[in-house]
């Protein structure tokens, strides 16, 4: 009989075969105030994320350790990187989406919409096509300690996709809080963390889920329910599970939304991505710190798999 470790919990025999029992969790870097938005540049070998309220954004490396990316970030929460492998970011300082180019120098992709500043535009993914895909809650402005507190001026809480052409659109206005998004391997599906109960108990912590279609979305029906903490930052494998920060952990449920097992924390987890030379790792970042574990299948994002 193999025993798992302490820190995989198993709902469902499947989950054995995404995580292995010689598997650890290791904290890879510590001493910071919230960690958020981790991505992975396997073509530099490095991971990046955001320490929120520290206004910087931090670069750790197998053989460097931590080092300083960005430092006034503008309250930098979420990060990606597009199709031609530029990273993209959310300020909620400046209460904007931005693209780092190639040069270093940065390009505003969205700060407006019908005229009013956003919210704080708080995570983010590309697809395909080169579209830019945002949520838009308000925590950015809801206090100095993540942003700058403000009156937001949009009337909700919106995602938007932004095209290549620079058409700015809400595709949904019904959420709380929106929060993490991602989309399935094959990008038919796309699937929003609901965080409102951070501030409103009576919100369901759930991720939905919607059919990406040719006139926008169609909402399917609810993904997952997180039953401890709530979603925050999600991402999808290439089998098509959908992994979930929670306040435990790391969720992991597979295509229909059953739960298969847990990686426990010991810290509130905020968000998480694949990576890893051999794109086989997850990186964590949880409140103070980051932590790794060994996962045995790879993310659908492309830059987080090793190259052929």
């Amino acid at each position: 009989m193999i025993t798992m470790p302490s820190h995989l919990e198993i709902h469902d025999d499947r989950f054995a075969a995404l995580v292995h029992p010689m598997s650890t969790l290791d904290m890879i870097a510590e001493g910071f105030t919230w960690t958020e938005g981790p991505v992975w540049f396997g073509d530099h070998g490095c991971l990046l994320f955001s320490d929120i309220p520290s206004q910087r954004i931090l670069r750790w490396s197998e053989n460097d350790g931590v080092s300083v990316y960005r430092a006034g970030s503008g309250f930098n929460n979420g990060n990606t990187r597009d199709r031609q492998g530029r990273l993209v970011g959310c300020r909620h300082g400046m209460r904007d989406v931005v693209r780092t180019e190639f040069d270093g120098s940065l390009t505003v992709l969205a700060g407006t919409h019908d005229g009013k500043r956003l919210n704080s535009p708080n995570d983010v993914v590309v697809s395909s096509d080169g579209a830019v895909w945002f949520t838009d809650p308000t925590y950015g402005i809801l206090s100095n300690f993540e942003g700058y507190l403000s009156e937001p001026e949009q009337a909700s809480r919106n995602v938007y996709r932004l095209t290549p052409g620079g058409e700015l659109s809400v595709v949904v206005s019904d959420f709380t809080q929106p929060n993490g998004l991602c989309f399935s391997p094959d990008e038919k599906t796309l699937y929003i963390s609901e965080s409102g109960s951070s501030h409103d108990d009576s919100v369901p912590s759930v991720i939905r889920r919607f059919a990406v279609e040719a006139g926008g979305l169609r909402e399917l029906a609810p993904f997952a329910e997180i039953d401890t903490g709530l979603p925050d930052g999600i991402r999808c494998d290439v089998l098509g599970n959908l992994w979930s920060s929670a306040a435990d952990g790391v969720h992991c449920f597979d295509k229909d939304g059953t739960l298969l097992g847990k990686i426990l924390v010991p810290q509130v987890v905020s968000n998480l991505c694949f990576g890893g030379s051999d794109g086989q790792r997850m990186y964590i970042t949880a409140t103070r710190s980051v932590y790794r574990v060994f996962v045995d299948v790879r993310g659908a994002e492309p830059w987080t798999r090793p190259p052929n």
